[in-house]
């Protein structure tokens, strides 16, 4: 019986070996708007315009959702209630917008980014220090995350 557990085990630890290495594979396998597979009626040109657009918005509205949620959990104060409800709806709205954005650059044939490293690189977005903060400040936060945010979106559509 003993036996038999070891070849067992060893062909679980071969299972596992041969699922992380096709894992591996695949996560490295993928396609650019050159090789995308969903066909556009855009130009090339349109594309890249719209893609990189498309591509702005995602970054800055996933970051959007992050700075609102990390000054969500960060809220002390007198209005604690009421700044922590609107922050929720705010990161909502937030996480909506991303996903409808990452999409529509999906249906034009460009792979949306959303990674943490691309997000950090690439927002224009203020950080956001660490530590607890009062409620008037986290609107002030907010309110200028927001304002970056709508800016560059307005600038993406002109």
């Amino acid at each position: 019986m003993a036996k038999d557990t070891k070849k067992d085990s060893k062909k679980a630890d071969t299972k596992k070996a041969d699922t992380k290495s096709t894992t591996k594979a695949a996560v490295t396998k993928t396609s650019t708007a050159a090789t995308s597979p969903i066909t556009s009626t855009l130009t090339a040109a349109q594309q890249k315009t719209a893609g990189a657009a498309l591509q702005q918005s995602l970054v800055d509205l996933i970051d959007l959702s992050l700075v609102t949620k990390q000054v969500h959990w960060a809220v002390v104060g007198p209005r604690f209630r009421s700044v922590h409800l609107a922050l929720d709806e705010v990161v909502a709205d937030a996480r909506t917008f991303t996903d409808e954005v990452a999409e529509r650059a999906t249906a034009i044939g460009v792979m949306p980014d959303g990674r943490s490293t691309t997000v950090a690189k690439d927002s224009a977005l203020a950080k956001v220090g660490e530590g607890f903060t009062a409620d008037e400040d986290v609107v002030d936060i907010t309110t200028a995350a927001l304002t970056a945010t709508i800016k560059r979106l307005r600038k993406n559509i002109e």
